[in-house]
């Protein structure tokens, strides 16, 4: 389905063809004319979209707009177009996370698949974090003590071995334990691991159990 797009370029008839293109395509488009703009208008509010951003601008260019958005934690894809691309520029722009780098003129074609995939891979990484919000908040309702017997499960730790770590008996761990699966609504230890590891509570590779 169609998103919003923001596109931001000082050059006033490129930002109008576009614009045309887009929502001829039936895209929502909001442009702006430098990355400053955008910036204000992002702060605190930032609706799913992708960024159609240019390289060279007045003032904050391009890539120092990419490095900002990192900053704030903005999930939203860019999508670079220029007229003058070289290869450090693209490699810097690829190498931290845009979507794409086009140089203009751009065929419609070419720029409504970039803009799609963009929107697609904010799609992914939206539900992945609402995921990860769901998980914490799963997490924080875990008493202290309920939250030590999760960090040891989730290590490989037998309820043996847990009991003799926190100083209490095998038949208050499996309360505690109980207690964790039922929280956390899981069904199986794997799960509960697949879940320490997504949060980076463990690495995968860590040798668990003792």
């Amino acid at each position: 389905m169609p998103g919003l797009v923001y596109i931001v370029d000082d050059d006033a008839s490129f930002l109008t063809a576009v614009e045309r293109r887009l929502k001829l395509a039936g895209y929502e488009v909001e442009k702006y004319s430098s990355a400053q703009t955008l910036l204000d208008r992002l702060q605190g509010s930032e609706r799913p979209g992708c960024v159609l951003l240019d390289v060279r601008m007045p003032g904050l260019n391009g890539l120092e707009l990419q490095s900002r958005l990192i900053k704030l934690h903005s999930i939203l894809p860019v999508v670079f177009v220029t007229g003058h691309a070289d290869i450090p520029t693209t490699v810097r722009a690829i190498r931290a996370g845009a979507e794409d780098l086009l140089i203009k003129p751009v065929p419609s074609e070419q720029l409504i698949g970039a803009i799609e995939r963009a929107l697609a891979r904010h799609e992914s990484v939206r539900s992945q974090r609402s995921r990860l919000d769901t998980v914490l908040a799963l997490l924080a309702k875990l008493t202290p003590r309920e939250r030590q017997v999760f960090d040891l499960i989730v290590r490989g730790r037998i309820n043996k071995q847990v009991a003799r770590e926190l100083g209490t008996t095998e038949r208050t761990v499996k309360a505690h334990r109980h207690e964790v699966m039922e929280k956390m609504r899981v069904h199986s230890l794997a799960e509960l691991v697949s879940i320490a590891e997504r949060l980076g509570l463990i690495d995968p590779n860590e040798n668990t159990g003792s």
